[in-house]
């Protein structure tokens, strides 16, 4: 039994977009952030560790960025 792959090859892409689509109907697109907004505020908060992580991340000398 054979089957078709359907994983693209290397240096392909999948052809689905890297971002979520953009509801043309306001009701869509009110309904997607609403469970955004779901999804967060059932997260656990932060703690220190996690932020100051995060803020690291963000405040990387600029010399990084061009290697």
């Amino acid at each position: 039994m054979t089957t078709e792959m359907n994983t693209p090859a290397a240096g392909e892409t999948s052809g689905r977009p890297a971002r979520p689509v953009r509801f043309d109907d306001p009701a869509q697109n009110a309904a997607y952030w609403a469970r955004i907004t779901r999804i967060v505020d059932a997260a656990p908060p932060l703690d220190d560790t996690q932020r100051a992580a995060i803020r690291a991340a963000f405040h990387q000398p600029q010399a990084r960025e061009a290697a």
